[in-house]
């Protein structure tokens, strides 16, 4: 195994490590935001459920475009994709500092997350494919610490930024690990010769399928709660045409001559269910990042530098954690350390999903904290399971494939938990108020006195117009308790399944 190591060039490690400054950026990009994200609503007029979109929007661009990473590479080489997407990254974050409402920086988003969506699939595959099998581990760990760091660093800054100045200030956080990324990548990797020709034989009704099938299934997550579900023929077309789409898809992937990824990696047994783990770990992991602040604020009322300081630990265990990780992975089971990684983050959503209204930073903190101890179990092991056994030529595919599942269950999954949370505050109004009427006796007693009171009737209906608005706002906070309490409680489920279902993986076999 030393001799692997001695085989591996200074320029494939700057290759690696500017990769893994481009993953960094991706992971900052949404959890800088997070602390925010209250902030941005407030400025932009957004409410709740519209905030979500300035997350999956992002996250949606990421999905389309992480599949088409392995086909622009043969196109137009590995070091264009890499040194384009991230020109146009770096422009769009300060495009998006300057988003006058809600559309535009949407739409802004969308051309980052697009742009951006290369860096991550990328960063895996060079750490594949360049580095040694004797230091695949290492690799996965050093991806894991660029999200660690990332996490860490993201919420506090952001807090602190928009606390300070505004929230368009941590857009500007992307500028420093962009440049030195176009430095590493101009340097370490060498250009290669366009095969221009490839795009004529481009899979582009699979291309246009998947983009307009995950558009419609992502619209329909959205907007459904808002619209009535299946009352509304707008949300029942975008079902019909997001299935057929991507029905339409799959079967280009599988029975087409010019397929641009290879699905049928995901019949290997290890790489699919690991890719179905990773899916349910970026649902859990993406829709908390964006649940806790806007229960935070909207429940606690926390500021965004105070959010962010209640989000360090979070970022700062992984940080601490990843680079123990590959010494781990020698001593025990890999299969074992993804089901305690899924087990502890399970634990972690228990101790959320019981929230009452002294439930603040106190609770919220320890949950995220022992999620935050679970994801470095999963995040290198699961990683390094799935390739076990892929070869060099499987690892663009692999790694899109892998990259895409993980996003896709962050917009499936904060899309999902933001309408949970939505449905869920409903169905508690509604249950608490059947308990709550003008003729209940202990609503009576509460009540100011009567009208032919020394008051008079001009001093009473105020006084009970006010206590019954209060008692509403109150109602209503209950919901939402208990509404962020289920949303927890299912990842908590869903979390719990993984972790039985890891144990079903292979063992790792060293190479």
């Amino acid at each position: 195994m030393a001799s692997d190591s001695e085989k591996t060039s200074l320029k494939a490690w700057v290759a690696v490590i500017g990769g893994l400054f481009g993953c960094f950026m991706a992971g900052m990009n949404v959890h800088v935001t997070s602390a925010a994200l209250p902030e941005i609503q407030g400025s932009l007029s957004a409410s709740f459920e519209e905030g979500s979109w300035i997350s999956t929007a992002y996250l949606v661009a990421e999905i389309v475009m992480i599949p088409l990473t392995a086909w622009l590479v043969e196109v137009f080489s590995l070091r264009r994709v890499m040194l384009v997407g991230s020109a146009i990254f770096l422009a769009a974050s300060v495009a998006c500092s300057f988003a006058p409402n809600l559309a535009t920086l949407i739409a802004i988003r969308v051309i980052q997350g697009a742009a951006g969506a290369v860096l991550i699939p990328l960063s895996f595959q060079l750490i594949i494919t360049e580095l040694p099998a004797s230091r695949v581990a290492m690799g996965m760990a050093l991806f894991s610490l660029s999200n660690s760091v990332a996490q860490a660093a993201g919420p506090s800054i952001g807090g602190w930024l928009t606390d300070a100045y505004s929230w368009r200030w941590i857009f500007y956080l992307q500028l420093i690990p962009g440049v030195l990324l176009l430095a590493a990548v101009a340097w370490s990797i060498e250009p290669k010769s366009m095969q221009l020709q490839k795009l004529r034989n481009g899979d582009w009704l699979g291309i246009a399928s998947m983009v307009i099938g995950l558009g419609a299934i992502q619209i329909v997550l959205e907007e459904g709660g808002r619209k009535d579900w299946f009352g509304s023929e707008f949300i029942t077309a975008m079902l019909a045409i997001g299935v057929i789409a991507l029905l339409l898809f799959i079967y280009t992937q599988l029975f087409g001559r010019r397929s641009f990824i290879n699905l049928r990696l995901l019949a290997g047994y290890n790489f699919g269910v690991a890719s179905a783990a990773m899916f349910i770990f970026g649902a859990a992991t993406f829709g908390l990042v964006f649940l806790v602040p806007n229960y935070l604020s909207q429940l606690h009322g926390y500021n965004a530098r105070e959010i962010g300081v209640s989000l360090i630990a979070y970022g700062l265990v992984q940080l601490l954690l990843a680079p123990l990780m590959p010494r781990l992975m020698r001593w025990l089971n890999p299969k074992l350390m993804v089901a305690s990684g899924f087990a502890i983050m399970a634990l972690g959503c228990y101790l959320g999903a019981h929230l009452n209204a002294d439930s603040a930073a106190n609770v919220i903190i320890p949950s995220t904290v022992v999620r935050g101890i679970g994801q470095p179990f999963i995040m290198v092991a699961l990683s390094v399971l799935a390739v076990s056994g892929l070869s060099r030529q499987e690892a663009g595919s692999a790694s899109a494939l892998f990259s895409m599942l993980r996003n896709l269950g962050g917009a499936v999954g904060t899309a999902a938990l933001t309408q949970i949370v939505s449905q869920r505050e409903r169905f508690h109004s509604e249950r608490i108020g059947e308990q709550v009427t003008l003729f209940s006796p202990a609503l009576q007693e509460r009540l100011p006195g009567d009208p032919d009171s020394a008051f008079g009737l001009n001093e009473w209906l105020p006084a009970q117009a006010e206590t019954l608005a209060r008692l509403g706002a109150h109602i209503r906070h209950e919901a939402f308790l208990m509404a962020y309490g289920d949303a927890f409680y299912l990842s908590f489920i869903a979390l719990l399944a993984c972790a039985m279902a890891a144990l079903a993986l292979r063992g790792h076999k060293s190479s």
